[in-house]
């Protein structure tokens, strides 16, 4: 969710003034450092501006006093709000419909609902959520917003890990509710009110489902057939599958045809066919074109299903097959709490890999099979289980375990 375009304009407004006043009292940089030079400085300059202002907000005092820039009163009041910020680590947890969810590193965690500015969240930080985050939350108006700044860590969680968030989420929500305005009030959040009853509705039989399915995979079969090839017919199909199993299925909502696009563009979208450095290689709008859509019904359909089964570039459950062996998250695995690439990991635990079905195939058999390793028969080798990459948890117990260097 984004902070409606005025607005922004304005927070970049007030932001970049007060930062330019901080700058001349801290003496960081020159004096004559103006708005356009600062909001053309490397990020790594505007946070040291940045926090030299969370570590000296008693400079809002004199700024708002003094009035530099001849502020409106209404303009000077957001400024002087932002006395309550709230500095530190967060883990950039959810999209919801009207905020992005931030848990703070503190304890007890507190959950805030916050604006991204001129880009959406997963645009600046690209990639997929839980991230986590330095930055500063300021309250604007009646919202929360960021300072422009995330500087992100590249760190990868394992399933136990992500648990936890949910559970801490729980927590958060459970004792102050979702935060969306600072600064946070000390009262509990009101108790959630009874959902309204709805009234029965007509449910879709199993005939007009399936005729829907069908139609939209026929589209996707012959599209695949005249620009894919049979990889992205047969992702496209199981994808098409998975959203009619959904109970109530998105397919009945809506026309087949911007389903078709949809689809195909998210598969797209984790296997790069919109990268001209690929083959095959096409652009999202010819898809569009093909199917009889508009660019933007075939952009929010594929947004809506990547969201819908947190979809995201390079995922394992939606790779083409060929591709699998070059995608690196196939082969990262949380062990014992760690994440490592488990094509450098012992045998002994690439087996247990893929005897779980977490990796569709044993590494170390590129380099040898079974019968070259002295002692072993073909009839000894793991049996090929069905390759199910949504798990990427390998905790090794006592029957199984393996030592890991």
């Amino acid at each position: 969710m984004l902070l409606p375009s005025d607005e922004c304009m304005l927070f970049f407004k007030l932001h970049g003034m007060l930062m330019i006043f901080v700058n001349q009292r801290l003496k960081l940089f020159p004096d004559h450092l103006s708005h356009e030079k600062y909001s053309t400085l490397p990020p790594s300059l505007q946070i040291k501006v940045n926090n030299a202002f969370a570590d000296n907000t008693d400079l809002i005092r004199p700024f708002v006093d003094e009035n530099p820039f001849d502020f409106s009163d209404d303009e000077l009041e957001i400024v002087s709000s932002w006395r309550h910020l709230v500095r530190g680590a967060f883990i950039i947890y959810r999209e919801l419909k009207g905020h992005t969810v931030f848990l703070s590193s503190d304890d007890p965690t507190i959950a805030y609902g916050v604006l991204a500015l001129s880009d959406p969240f997963e645009v600046v930080i690209g990639r997929p959520l839980p991230v986590m985050a330095q930055t500063i939350l300021l309250p604007f108006k009646d919202k929360i917003v960021y300072d422009g700044l995330l500087n992100s860590r590249n760190m990868l969680f394992g399933a136990g890990i992500r648990r936890s968030f949910n559970e801490s989420f729980k927590e958060a929500k459970a004792r102050y509710g979702i935060v969306t305005s600072l600064p946070m009030s000390n009262e509990p959040p009101p108790p959630p009110k009874p959902p309204k009853a709805k009234p029965a509705s007509k449910q879709p039989s199993k005939e007009e489902k399936s005729e829907v399915l069908q139609e939209i995979i026929s589209v996707i079969d012959r599209f695949c057939q005249e620009h894919l090839n049979e990889e992205y017919a047969l992702l496209c199909r199981k994808l098409a599958e998975k959203l009619e199993r959904k109970r109530p299925s998105p397919l009945l909502q809506g026309r087949p045809n911007v389903w078709a696009s949809g689809i195909v563009r998210a598969i797209g979208g984790v296997n790069f066919l919109h990268d001209k450095s690929q083959t095959p290689y096409l652009k999202a709008t010819d898809i569009d074109d093909y199917f009889g859509v508009t660019k933007n019904s075939g952009s929010a359909k594929a947004t809506a299903i990547r969201k819908m089964l947190r979809m995201y570039q390079l995922d394992p459950n939606w790779t083409l097959p060929s591709r699998l062996d070059d995608n690196p998250l196939v082969w990262m695995l949380e062990v014992n709490g760690f994440m490592m690439d488990v094509r450098r990991a012992p045998r002994e635990v690439q087996e247990i890999a893929y005897g779980k079905g977490l990796i569709p195939y044993i590494p170390a058999d590129r380099e040898e099979t079974p019968t070259d390793r002295p002692g072993v028969s073909v009839k000894d080798a793991p049996k090929k289980p069905s390759f199910d990459p949504r798990q990427r948890e390998l905790p090794l117990g006592p029957t199984d375990s393996a030592d890991v260097d």
